[in-house]
């Protein structure tokens, strides 16, 4: 799997950022596991097609002291279909801002 770590966080600010994903994030019935929706514009071709796959998200998982983003873009109404894949270069750039932009909003230090 692709994705985008970020490690030796404190415990006591990953709880700050679970905190955030509550908030900002869609909660699946893992604990530790977020969704993340991908902005409408930054759908690929097939995405925008695919009405009934929406929303297409990206997941969010948490550690005790680290943070990981993955590149798969996904489906959270079906498992398989042809318009989940990895992310494009709009959709990675977006996952990448999504992560800086909530350690700097929080106030984590890495």
């Amino acid at each position: 799997m692709r994705a985008y770590l970020i490690d030796e966080i404190h415990p006591s600010q990953m709880e700050k950022i679970n905190d955030f994903l509550k908030k900002n994030a869609i909660s699946s019935h893992l604990d530790d596991i977020f969704w993340v929706k991908i902005p409408e514009n930054l759908l690929s071709n097939i995405q925008l097609e695919h009405t009934n796959c929406q929303p297409h998200v990206f997941t969010v998982e948490l550690g005790a002291e680290w943070i990981k983003l993955e590149f798969l873009v996904r489906s959270l109404s079906t498992m398989r279909c042809s318009c989940t894949g990895y992310c494009t270069e709009a959709q990675r750039n977006y996952i990448l801002d999504f992560a800086h932009n909530t350690i700097d909003r929080l106030g984590i230090i890495t």
